[in-house]
């Protein structure tokens, strides 16, 4: 693995518009990035294949997961006065949106800036100031002074809206800097797992897939795993951190501190079999893992491990600092972890250790 490869595939995917419905420059990407190391197609609700050339379809079927949409919002309505309402998205605390600077997308396909705005501070009563605002009280102002302005700069509703952010790295730390990383870290790390596995001879197939509309419910992979038709699956994730605000003692995803498998979280208990033979695994190869029980959150594991007659998968992420705000912090390091673990993973899989979860 190259680091340098790799940070300039996250960078590129991280700056990448793609909000759920909406990814098509990530899928774009991917293509890009893939079509030397897989056999490339896509479906209608754009989720994107990237089968292993050395794939012989008599094997087990092991599918790597990766998100390719971001949080983002959707223009509601334009005003009179220009500015416009929106949605969510996906989840987001109304607290981290106001006077963030936005990229909406204009009917010819290009991005305009934009600013989330709300009631200044000088017109708000005393009530009102200490209140945050809610999502459907703010607007979005691109600069225009009436509808028909708006209108003229490509404005329209349905129009998606990203943050407007560009990907930062500190080589003191290793630490990156940048929007999307949940789950454009997830995206890269898929691409860079099948790249190492390239030209290998393994003992199953692998097709890895960066699935839309995880963020408003799963959708694509509901798709995307029955078309698979898994045996087994791993999720990459960009995971929320947690060590910024809890005790040292309660840490379970600390940035810098290695992958972090997930026990458990809304939407999945872990095969504990997969699990326990995925931890043993990184010890084994002095790979720096975290383990984590969540009490909230879920991924796409949820829909594949229901697939068919179910199918045991594991959750690896990269940890995310403020994931779901317009700025998150990851380490180099945690990534590299994510991708060394599920090289070693899918090198050690046959039929018969597939049998045993």
């Amino acid at each position: 693995m190259n680091r340098k490869t790799s940070l300039q595939l996250i960078s590129t995917l991280s700056d990448a518009n793609g909000p759920s419905g909406f990814e098509d420059e990530v899928i774009a990407l991917g293509r890009k990035t893939a079509k030397d190391f897989a056999a490339v197609s896509e479906d209608s609700l754009r989720n994107l294949y990237l089968s292993r050339r050395e794939n012989t379809g008599t094997r087990p079927m092991v599918m790597l997961d990766a998100h390719a949409d971001e949080v983002g919002f959707m223009i509601r309505t334009i005003l009179p006065n220009g500015t416009m309402k929106f949605m969510p998205l996906g989840g987001w605390s109304s607290y981290t949106v106001p006077a963030s600077k936005v990229r909406v997308r204009a009917l010819d396909g290009s991005w305009i800036s934009g600013v989330v705005a709300s009631r200044p501070v000088h017109y708000m009563s005393a009530a009102e100031r200490g209140k945050s605002p809610e999502i459907a009280d703010m607007v979005i102002d691109i600069g225009a002074t009436s509808a028909e302005e708006a209108v003229s700069f490509g404005m329209a509703v349905g129009a998606p809206v990203v943050p407007d952010v560009s990907f930062e790295y500190n080589e003191k730390n290793g630490v990156m800097l940048g929007k999307a990383f949940d789950c454009r870290v997830g995206c890269s790390a898929l691409c860079d797992v099948l790249r190492e596995l390239s030209g290998e001879e393994l003992a199953v197939d692998v097709t890895g897939v960066f699935t839309s509309q995880e963020e408003v419910g799963d959708r694509g992979v509901q798709v995307a795993a029955q078309t698979v038709h898994p045996d087994l699956a791993i999720v990459f994730e960009g995971a929320p951190a947690d060590d910024t605000f809890l005790p040292e003692a309660e840490i379970q995803t600390g940035m810098g501190r290695g992958a972090m498998l997930r026990h458990i979280d809304v939407g999945m208990i872990t095969n504990p079999r997969l699990m326990r033979y995925t931890l043993d695994l990184a010890h084994e190869n002095g790979i720096p893992v975290q383990e984590a029980v969540r009490t909230g959150g879920r991924t796409n594991g949820a829909q594949i491990n229901l697939t068919g007659q179910g199918v045991p998968t594991v959750v690896i992420s990269v940890p995310v600092r403020y994931a779901h705000t317009h700025h998150g912090f990851s380490s180099i390091s945690d990534y590299e972890n994510v991708v060394r673990l599920a090289v070693q993973l899918v090198r050690s899989l046959d039929e018969e250790v597939i049998s045993t979860f």
